[in-house]
């Protein structure tokens, strides 16, 4: 399975400075919280989440500008339902947001154009030559799925999560997961039909890997 890696990029939201002035900007825009600790928990959050959020942000929608956009208002409303949101999982609910808010986007935009950072780093599965074709190839690849597909395709094996992870931040079931990434994947095999790393990072048609492990594509099932 193929994590897409953008530590140190402009998509990579850990700067310290960038995610301290983000910080700052969200607190002050934010509602006053009855619970002293709100603030500073919710900042201790926002710095650990930004990063994995911009990622998957960005595999969302291919634009960098756009994933920007949707992790600010990720962050602004898991803020906003801090006192509930941390009792269970803050990431989960900031990644279910997040994947809501674009999918109302995309409803609204039919047609647009994928652009991949250009200061990624060469190590998501291709090395230094073919770092940038690589990427253009997958976000356009990502592109050709239904909003479904592209949602659970995402997070499950670009991102990493497990079924079930998948599922509860989608709201529904384990079955449904794998039936849409098997539908997902054998579009994605279409869409890179051309011989590639990346395309030779999908999981064999047929494949049975181990059930439960986050770090490996998930069972596939007949649609």
């Amino acid at each position: 399975m193929t994590t897409l890696s953008t530590e140190g990029s402009a998509v990579d939201r850990g700067d310290p400075a960038d995610v301290d002035e983000r910080v700052d900007v969200l607190l002050a825009g934010g509602r006053a919280a009855d619970d002293p600790d709100h603030e500073s928990e919710f900042a201790a959050f926002m710095r650990e989440s930004a990063p994995a959020l911009a990622r998957t942000a960005w595999l969302l929608c291919g634009d960098e500008h756009r994933a920007q956009d949707l992790v600010q208002l990720a962050l602004m409303r898991t803020y906003l339902a801090w006192p509930r949101a941390r009792q269970r999982d803050p990431v989960a609910y900031a990644r279910r947001v997040l994947a809501n808010a674009r999918i109302d986007a995309w409803r609204k935009v039919r047609r647009e154009v994928l652009t991949a950072p250009h200061d990624l780093p060469d190590g998501m599965v291709a090395e230094e030559a073919r770092s940038h074709a690589d990427r253009d190839q997958l976000v356009r690849a990502l592109r050709t799925l239904t909003v479904r597909q592209r949602r659970v395709v995402v997070l499950r094996h670009l991102v990493g999560l497990s079924e079930q992870e998948v599922a509860d931040d989608l709201g529904v079931s384990v079955g449904t997961v794998k039936s849409t990434a098997s539908r997902g994947l054998a579009r994605l095999r279409v869409a890179l039909a051309e011989p590639g790393p990346i395309a030779s990072t999908l999981p064999p048609s047929g494949s049975r890997p181990a059930t439960g492990s986050p770090a490996e594509p998930g069972k596939e099932t007949r649609a």
